[in-house]
């Protein structure tokens, strides 16, 4: 996630500034619903706009995107979706601003030659996501909220919150100017997991008992955790490095400007 967020950075200059003018919306500009079967993901990559993750009713996904604007073309942002993966199972969904973009399993790429700078369209992305689907959702300009998910969850944007929930995991997460808010069920492996902002706090929360190596880390902030902690080496009220459990896997939460907590439920 940390490389996909760096990649996308370089796109942040697509977020113009915007006339006085009322935006105009177009709802549902795109719309697509299909089957995705139980462990396969559902990919969305954005440039400018949100992205909301919502728990499906039944067990299709369903993705809509709405194009706004003041005074761009919502014609020039063009929106593409395509199967992939071993028996095209998952899906990827992108919003492309220039003709040289494009994006897949690996992530978004984008080159600035020919981009329109007057062109201030965002794009919103809303997902219904069945049992059981992963759902990696990543945008540049603009908040992910993920709720209802069941499965893995990889979130992160550039300028913008991120708050991630599922009753399963793992989930990650990060941002660059915008708290980090996550919550996850009971895990099944032993991945390691990391957490992290510049400008923002973190609050990751299990509900269940968890066995880790944790290291806590703000610079202008204070470190908060509501697990018993076995405390490695000196105490530093900024740093912290500890043992929950029978210690394992490795979760890292790290900002510079904010809080930091790591909670029980």
């Amino acid at each position: 996630m940390k490389s996909y967020i760096a990649s996308l950075a370089l796109l942040a200059l697509v977020g113009l500034p915007l006339g006085a003018q009322e935006r105009q919306t177009d709802r549902g500009a795109f719309t697509w619903t299909g089957r995705v079967a139980p462990g396969a993901w559902v990919r969305v990559h954005n440039v400018n706009g949100a992205i909301k993750v919502e728990r499906a009713s039944g067990n299709e996904v369903e993705i809509v995107a709405t194009k706004s604007w003041r005074r761009g073309d919502p014609s020039d942002v063009r929106i593409e979706l395509k199967r992939v993966g071993p028996n095209e199972g998952s899906v990827i969904v992108c919003a492309f601003w220039t003709e040289t973009a494009s994006c897949d399993e690996r992530g978004y790429r984008s080159e600035s030659r020919g981009r329109n700078r007057s062109n201030d369209v965002s794009v919103e992305f809303t997902v219904k996501l069945p049992q059981g689907v992963k759902i990696n959702a990543g945008t540049v300009n603009g908040g992910v909220t993920v709720d209802g998910a069941t499965s893995e969850v990889r979130a992160g944007t550039v300028n913008g919150g991120v708050e991630a929930y599922s009753t399963g995991g793992p989930v990650r997460a990060s941002t660059v100017n915008g708290d980090v808010r996550v919550r996850m069920g009971r895990l099944t492996t032993d991945e390691d997991l990391s957490y992290a902002t510049v400008n923002g706090n973190i609050v990751v929360e299990f509900q269940s008992d968890v066995d880790a190596e944790i290291e806590l880390t703000t610079v202008n902030g204070r470190l908060h955790s509501s697990f018993p902690l076995q405390l490695q080496g000196r105490i530093d009220p900024r740093h912290l490095r500890a043992t929950i459990g029978k210690g394992g896997r490795r979760i890292q939460l790290t900002t510079v400007n904010g809080n930091v907590e790591l909670r029980k439920s």
